[in-house]
């Protein structure tokens, strides 16, 4: 199992990097982990023109990385689901790619393109937050799936 976590984010150390890594090391026993981040000039030079000029530049920036492995962006509109369904719904994948957008979100165009949206919380977070709870609802997922008393 191949999994990737896609962030519109700048690449810069934070207090949150000591939980991903060892949230990292714990999915490891079930699927490797790719944990990139994106911020490229042409997303910064749009962040300083609109949000939807930012919405653009995520879609044009991360479209071509659809259709090659299941991909699932987290968004406001996305579905809400607890534990167990997530661990169905990621139960028969092979390779998996999670979108999680910038400080603007995604098109709706971008959303409709990705196989699922899915909907980490009616609040509102960071990045870095959100990164945080879909690492552990990952490990949980597989838990649930190896029958691993973690999630009791």
């Amino acid at each position: 199992m191949n999994i990737s976590i896609i962030s519109i984010a700048k690449k810069e150390r934070s207090l949150y990097d000591p939980l991903y890594q060892e949230q990292i090391k714990m999915i490891s026993r079930f699927a490797k982990l790719e944990d990139i981040e994106l911020f490229p000039k042409e997303v910064a030079k749009a962040h300083q023109i609109s949000s939807e000029a930012s919405q653009i530049a995520y879609s044009r920036l991360l479209s071509p990385m659809l259709g090659k492995n299941y991909s699932i962006a987290l968004h406001p509109d996305g579905k809400k689901m607890d534990s167990f369904a997530f661990s169905k719904l990621i139960s028969d994948k092979i390779s998996l790619q999670f979108f999680i957008g910038g400080a603007y979100g995604f098109e709706k165009s971008f959303v409709d393109q990705c196989d699922a949206a899915i909907s980490l919380s009616d609040m509102t977070m960071s990045h870095k937050i959100a990164k945080a709870v879909l690492l552990e609802q990952i490990y949980r997922a597989y838990s649930l799936l190896a029958n691993h008393p973690y999630h009791k």
